[in-house]
């Protein structure tokens, strides 16, 4: 088996893996990186473009994992594209948003690659996209490789419960087997239950590894988390404050919604408008409409009927006032310049009424991030178009995550018993916290740190 990591760097980026399994190839994950623009964000397809891909496998929809789909496929035309049943009813309107944006970043901040594909373009691979239900095998190789009687290797995708449609990916050859788990949760959230990755052994395991750099707080819960950010807000609402939650469109917005709806059916909120972005107002609609398709707590919740829901309009934050305890929940989560988040967090920074409080990840050299990491008085470079800032309003940061944490990760290692694991998906902390812990409790176990771009053989 040989497994290439084609993100660019070594954070969490364009993730993207190829895997050349028994003269099969697959490319698992097709992303962009979050931090990087124009073709430098894209995977590096160039180190394998006179490969024959046969299937290109998704594990979410998540940019980073799907944003470089279209330019994938310029490389590998004949690639049919796999991916779970509910992935396949996310992935064509995060494709068009995408482009939207990256027409959006040309006009606004001229990056002139953009955008990286077009509309068109996505239109004309969408016949390419198949969905699967969970924990159904199905084979991927080329037709013409089965037809000249060359054994297909085989994929099962398992419900990861980091957002909807997320999958681990279950690779089985006829003498080796690989396990890729995507972004996963085992935790339930609010609405989606934790990973079904029970009784999963394989030879070769990639993970993800995002909190490798975190230990879990003694005596931490969830529970006690959300109930946290519950006093926070009504703290703020007492006194007429606003409060802005960042978030990501997919998964942390309908987290939160669902959140708001049990506060408002218990009577610990007052039934009032929630703002949100439209992106974020389209998946909240998939969230509802396959709901019966997906294992999730509180099944009968739709939340455009709990909720009144209200999407904003381009200009409105502008000219809304800021009083009477109005609910914010929109994108961006990392405050992204020429965001509804971004103009409305300037809005808010320097008011001691309002109160912004992230519920997810926020890279440090974001506006979100460097928010984040402010303190009360202090002034600070918020973005670029933004300018300096000084901040006075109440911020607190809500452990919500999506992602398992390092502990629970570390033994699904031991669950999984690979003769060989790769690390991806975290930072150089994170990874180096797995590889040493790894090889501690279980010496056995060979531990791979794939630099960008090099090729493995395990």
């Amino acid at each position: 088996m040989r497994i290439v990591n084609l993100n660019p760097d070594t954070d969490i980026g364009a993730s993207s893996w190829f895997v050349d399994l028994e003269g099969h190839r697959l490319l698992m994950d097709s992303g962009v990186h979050p931090k990087r623009e124009g073709r430098s964000s894209l995977p590096m397809f160039d180190l394998i473009k006179n490969e024959e891909v046969d299937a290109i496998a998704l594990s979410h929809c998540h940019h980073d994992h799907v944003g470089a789909l279209p330019v994938a496929l310029r490389y590998f035309p004949k690639a049919h594209v796999l991916m779970s049943e509910l992935s396949y009813f996310l992935i064509e309107r995060v494709l068009h948003n995408s482009v939207n944006v990256m027409t959006r970043q040309r006009d606004e901040i001229g990056i002139k690659e953009y955008p990286l594909y077009s509309h068109d373009e996505v239109d004309d691979i969408a016949p390419l996209f198949q969905g699967f239900k969970y924990n159904r095998e199905v084979e991927w190789a080329a037709f013409h490789k089965a037809r000249a009687g060359l054994s297909s290797p085989t994929l099962e995708f398992f419900d990861a419960g980091h957002a909807l449609g997320s999958a681990g990916m279950m690779i089985r050859g006829q003498k080796q087997t690989l396990f890729f788990t995507g972004d996963v949760s085992f935790r339930s959230q609010t609405i989606l239950k934790g990973a079904r990755f029970e009784d999963i052994k394989a030879d070769v395991l990639i993970m993800e590894t995002t909190r490798g750099d975190r230990a879990v707080p003694e005596g931490f819960t969830r529970e006690a988390e959300v109930e946290r950010l519950t006093q926070a807000m009504e703290r703020v609402l007492k006194r007429k404050g606003c409060i802005l939650i960042p978030t990501f469109a997919l998964g942390r917005t309908q987290e939160i919604l669902a959140h708001l709806a049990l506060l408002t059916r218990s009577g610990r909120l007052k039934a009032q408008p929630i703002y949100i972005g439209g992106l974020g107002r389209v998946f909240t609609e998939i969230y509802d409409l396959e709901s019966h398709r997906t294992h999730r707590q509180h099944s009968n919740l739709q939340l455009r009927e709990a909720l009144n829901l209200v999407v904003l309009e381009k200009g409105q934050i502008d000219k809304m006032k800021l009083s009477g305890g109005r609910i914010f929940v929109i994108t961006a989560g990392m405050m992204s310049e020429n965001t509804a988040a971004h103009d409305l967090a300037l809005r808010m920074i320097g008011d001691e009424r309002q109160a912004i409080f992230f519920v997810g990840y926020a890279d440090p050299d974001t506006p979100g991030g460097r928010l984040k990491a402010s303190k009360p008085g202090e002034t600070f470079l918020f973005s670029g178009s933004g300018g300096e800032v000084t901040r006075r309003c109440e911020l607190d940061d809500f452990d919500l995550t999506a992602h398992a944490n390092r502990d629970e990760l570390l033994n699904f290692v031991g669950q999984v018993s690979p003769h060989t694991v790769l690390l991806g998906h975290g930072g150089d902390v994170s990874r180096r916290w797995f590889e040493e812990n790894i090889r501690s409790r279980y010496p056995k176990i060979k531990v791979i740190q794939p630099e960008p771009g090099k090729s493995v053989e395990v």
